[in-house]
């Protein structure tokens, strides 16, 4: 079965910390863009972050750009999204999705993972 799991969510204060994490089930990163989305109450969902290991590109959101960096574990073929110097706005829940393609925030994602909920609150 192909699928994304998402972990590592979770509750903490402005500008502390929380690695994501999104294990792929069924299917092998190489080949694939894996992007990070998130979705806040009455908002968009918007592209985070993104990685394609055959163009060794990464895309960044300008709103996290110095903060977050977006990393593949090729043995546990899972990527990392590592958040740092969290703020408020980044409360969302925190989506992985993957597309056959190079990264494109606009692109049609074929594969979803369930979310993960991050909130950062003082």
């Amino acid at each position: 079965q192909v699928e994304l799991v998402e972990s590592g969510g979770g509750s903490v204060q402005p500008g502390g910390s929380l690695r994501l994490s999104c294990a792929l089930q069924g299917f092998a990163v190489d080949g694939y863009a894996i992007a990070w989305f998130r979705q806040a109450p009455g908002k968009e969902r918007e592209g985070v972050s993104c990685i394609m290991h055959s163009d060794a590109k990464l895309l960044y959101a300008e709103s996290v750009k110095g903060r977050f960096t977006i990393s593949v574990d090729y043995d546990k073929n899972t990527i990392h999204l590592q958040m740092n110097n969290l703020k408020s706005e980044d409360t969302a829940v925190y989506y992985c999705a993957a597309r056959a393609i190079r990264c494109n925030f606009n692109g049609v994602h074929d594969i979803w993972g369930q979310g993960t909920q991050v909130t950062v609150s003082s």
